[in-house]
């Protein structure tokens, strides 16, 4: 992965040749890996991401017509150019990457925000469908940059916010609010515990290095699109438990009356095990973070693998490569491990000791080879900032 300067550099050379002048500014937003808390966040639970080193850089100047122009190094198909006038939800102009910072900007306009015109080129290190959300990582790098083009100041929950409608309502995707506070709000060195409900958040210590431990990101190379139904199946399910057990989201179900809970939804045992997934999901949530506060950072590794095991049988959405991971990650000495993201693909996080961590990669790289499926690649997660103002 390119270091930071040197692609800030890069970006803003690009943003030069592709516009004719220079950037005002350059910002960055990162991925983002969730160490526990899957598919909570539109069920108003709890979460704990980290941002990842890995970012998706905007260079940006402002215009005076309206026009909004997008570039990507990592799409084809040169400028994609806008008339903000024209943005219309649901849409994916110019192709679907283009859709994501067009909605940004769409939904700061539509919230009453002066969001004019503007000249945006982008880079990313942030692997796409692989889980990390590269889609958050940039609509918020969009947003900060409108927002400070703009000189608006807005405080960085409500740029997350912001990021999500244009995600929901321009792009079509019904994501929670995770992804986009994660790529806004993480501060290096610490995982994100966030309430979705009323995002209350709190900064939890995880320096797994001081430990000896390292936590690995396995890209299963395995890609997936979110838009496709599977997504908004699951919480169109969750939203039926939640109806038919009386309360605003599942996560009123406190997880001491799960076995009343499960039996209420006897005839329904689709919505039965979503029901199960998510109030388990937010209880191992809790108790990682009393862990992690206590400095028992070990103690995370089985609720890892639990959640894992809830994912693939109650939510149904790991895969064989996935499961494979997890399993060899297991059967090779790791602490724990699980699927991380959306699901039907994308990257499994793995505890280990540091010395272990080599044993495994290999164990990894032999498991996936063995099976015939295209080699993982693997990477230590180390908790980075969220998005920040590049010094040009």
């Amino acid at each position: 992965m390119r270091d930071t300067s040197h692609g800030a550099h890069e970006t803003a050379a690009t943003f030069h040749a592709v516009y004719g002048t220079q950037p005002t500014g350059l910002w960055a937003a990162p991925g983002r890996v969730n160490l526990i808390g899957e598919h909570t966040d539109y069920n108003d639970g709890f979460v704990m991401p980290l941002a990842l080193p890995h970012t998706t850089l905007a260079a940006a100047a402002p215009r005076t017509d309206g026009v909004l122009r997008l570039h990507s190094a990592g799409a084809d198909g040169g400028i994609v150019e806008l008339r903000l006038d024209d943005l219309r939800p649901p849409a994916a102009p110019g192709g679907d990457w283009a859709a994501y910072p067009a909605g940004v900007a769409w939904a700061m306009r539509e919230a009453g925000l002066p969001v004019g015109g503007a000249d945006l080129h982008y880079t990313s290190t942030v692997p796409l469908g692989a889980g990390l959300s590269s889609s958050a990582a940039l609509e918020v790098a969009t947003a900060l940059a409108l927002d400070d083009l703009h000189g608006l100041g807005l405080p960085r929950d409500e740029l997350a916010r912001l990021a999500q409608r244009a995600e929901n309502a321009f792009v079509g995707v019904p994501c929670g609010i995770m992804d986009q506070t994660a790529a806004a709000c993480c501060t290096a060195g610490h995982a994100l515990f966030l309430d979705t409900r009323d995002l209350t958040r709190r900064h939890v210590p995880f320096d797994l290095a001081a430990a000896g431990l390292r936590l690995l990101v396995v890209d299963t190379r395995v890609r997936h699109r979110l838009g496709d139904g599977a997504y908004a199946e699951r919480r169109a399910g969750c939203e039926r438990g939640a109806r038919a057990l009386g309360v605003h989201a599942l996560r009123d179900i406190p997880h001491a009356h799960l076995p009343a809970a499960l039996e209420e939804l006897a005839g329904a045992p689709v919505v039965q095990a979503l029901v199960r997934h998510i109030v388990t999901e937010n209880h191992r949530v809790e108790q990682a973070v009393t862990h992690l506060e206590a400095g028992r950072p070990r103690a995370i590794g089985p609720l890892l693998t639990a959640g894992h095991a809830s994912l693939r049988d109650d939510f149904k959405i790991s895969c064989p490569e996935l499961d494979l991971a997890v399993d060899t990650a297991g059967a090779a000495g790791a602490l724990g491990a699980r699927m991380t993201g959306g699901g039907f693909g994308g990257s499994a996080l793995v505890l280990v000791e540091e010395a272990a961590a080599p044993d495994v990669t290999d164990a990894l790289h032999t498991a996936f080879a063995t099976a015939g499926h295209t080699a993982p690649r693997i990477f230590p997660a180390v908790p980075g900032p969220g998005a920040h103002r590049l010094d040009t």
